[in-house]
């Protein structure tokens, strides 16, 4: 593993992520009570010996660099171990990003620098738990010019990934970037094979690849629009397929790009038994953990007409958090969160900081980071109530309250006046 360099991008806008993405980069939105994003690439990373990493950022990239300097500064330079961010240099050009090709053409004078023999491009926006090991190991010993990481997706989601087609020998005959129909697999009438984001690329051949695309003014500088459909005709490209490899069976691995699935892998997590295990040993994942005290649950006074319980059923809870005389169930609270006598949190996602009023009643709903939702506030049960106090509603009708802007009360007081 020594000679693969990794980049992971994690420069993207994340708009349809908004308005969690309004004051962070989508690698850097929490998820899962604990986690941000980012830290499901990095621990895949590490987990399968890669420690020459380079993480690409650009647009609002401070609670990303922070999070990373906080959990993940473990390893050894001395050793040739390195997690460096890596912002914008224009070293090369003096604009932003222009896409995925061009962020890593924009840094072909670092990547050089390493001298690595195979370079391994990861996105830093997709939970998913992988050894890469397997993927380099293909790539290396079927002399392929660039390796694709894929699996199957259902058809109608074809406008949100790149579509592979292969042959017999999964020898990629056909890429095209997010159309808006697709035809299915052979064998799978319901699903396509779709574009993880992932690329194994010998060095010299990306280099080649990237100084080209460079010089080509009509280019979108785009590895899924430009780059890999340009040599499937003359070089050798292959896919690989994420697969469990006792069973053969699907990979779980979801791209959270919209509130809707942003928020749906979140309840994932607290199934009976979750398809993404995050209580494998031999699969840490790694972050970096605040020193909160334990969670705890206040008060068992089960009778009379003031009964309160601190109640939690189904739920992921962080610690430092207090659950006081309310319930939580079937939802994900992150860290330093307080739930008051009365309230009830259901299926919705807290993030760190939260303070929930007493005898308010959340349903469906993600709550940003140290918002105070008022006493007596409903949330998640009228759509025109929420949209009218200022909150995004998704398509499928979850509530996100933002951190920034006006407070919860204000907006609750501005609605319903």
């Amino acid at each position: 593993m020594e000679e693969v360099l990794t980049l992971i991008l994690a420069g993207g806008k994340g708009t349809r992520l908004e308005p969690l993405t309004r004051d962070r980069a989508k690698p850097a939105v929490p998820f899962g009570g604990a986690y941000r994003i980012i830290d499901f690439t990095l621990s895949n990373c590490i987990n399968s010996r890669l420690r020459r990493i380079l993480l690409l950022t650009q647009y609002k990239a401070a609670s990303l660099d922070r999070h990373v300097d906080l959990g993940w500064k473990f390893l050894y330079r001395e050793l040739n171990e390195f997690i460096d961010v890596v912002p914008p240099q224009q070293r090369i050009d003096e604009k932003w990003y222009q896409g995925t090709a061009d962020a890593v053409y924009q840094n072909i004078y670092m990547i050089e620098k390493h001298r690595p023999r195979y370079v391994l491009i990861l996105s830093g926006d997709h939970i998913y738990k992988m050894d890469y090991r397997p993927l380099l190991r293909q790539h290396i010993e079927s002399g392929a010019a660039v390796t694709l990481g894929c699996i199957p997706v259902p058809l109608e989601e074809s406008s949100q990934f790149g579509v592979i087609q292969v042959d017999a020998d999964w020898r990629v005959t056909r890429f095209v970037e997010k159309p808006a129909t697709t035809e299915p697999m052979p064998d799978d009438p319901r699903r396509f094979l779709a574009s993880m984001g992932i690329y194994v690329f010998d060095a010299r051949f990306l280099f080649e690849l990237l100084c080209a695309d460079a010089a080509c003014e009509e280019s979108a500088h785009d590895f899924g629009r430009n780059i890999i459909p340009s040599i499937i005709d003359t070089h050798p490209v292959r896919a690989y397929p994420f697969r469990d490899p006792r069973t053969g069976e699907t990979m779980y691995w979801r791209d959270v790009g919209t509130l809707d699935a942003y928020y749906w892998s979140n309840m994932d997590l607290v199934a009976v038994r979750p398809e993404l295990n995050l209580y494998d040993s031999s699969w840490p994942i790694q972050t970096y953990r605040p020193p909160f005290p334990p969670a705890k649950t206040v008060f068992t006074t089960t009778e009379g007409p003031n009964r309160r319980v601190g109640e939690v059923l189904g739920s992921i809870i962080g610690a430092g958090s207090i659950v006081s005389g309310g319930r939580v169930l079937h939802s994900l609270v992150s860290y330093n969160v307080r739930v008051n006598s009365w309230a009830v949190v259901e299926d919705s996602v807290l993030f760190e900081g939260v303070d929930i009023g007493r005898g308010a009643q959340l349903r469906r709903a993600i709550i940003d980071k140290n918002v105070h939702i008022p006493e007596g506030a409903r949330i998640g049960f009228d759509r025109q109530e929420d949209e009218a106090a200022g909150h995004t509603v998704s398509d499928e009708g979850v509530v996100v309250v933002a951190k920034a802007g006006t407070t919860v009360e204000q907006t609750h007081a501005f609605a319903a006046g």
